[in-house]
């Protein structure tokens, strides 16, 4: 359409323009239809037949948190000492 065609259908809103992208998707030189886990743990029977050489390790990550306890009360010591300090701060 020539533009002035174009801006006067715009402008009575009967033209949407749409821009569409599309993109090219090749197998690369690792492709495969198996999924490999990589290993987690090295186990006794692994050093023995030497198959840890050629398994794939997953990394370790050295700055996770990791994870809070899951449990944990405090010393009935720590509670009796916390519910005297704050009788004495109710005190003055």
């Amino acid at each position: 359409l020539p533009e002035r065609d174009r801006a006067e259908l715009k402008r009575r809103k009967l033209l949407l323009e749409v821009t569409l992208k599309s993109y090219w998707i090749r197998k690369g030189s690792a492709f495969s239809t198996a999924v490999a886990r990589p290993e987690t743990e090295l186990t006794p029977e692994m050093i023995a037949t030497g198959s840890w050489r050629r398994l794939p390790f997953k990394p370790y990550n050295f700055s996770s948190l990791g994870l809070p306890p899951a449990c944990g009360h405090l010393h009935p010591l720590l509670k009796v000492r916390s519910e005297l300090r704050q009788i004495f701060l109710e005190m003055g």
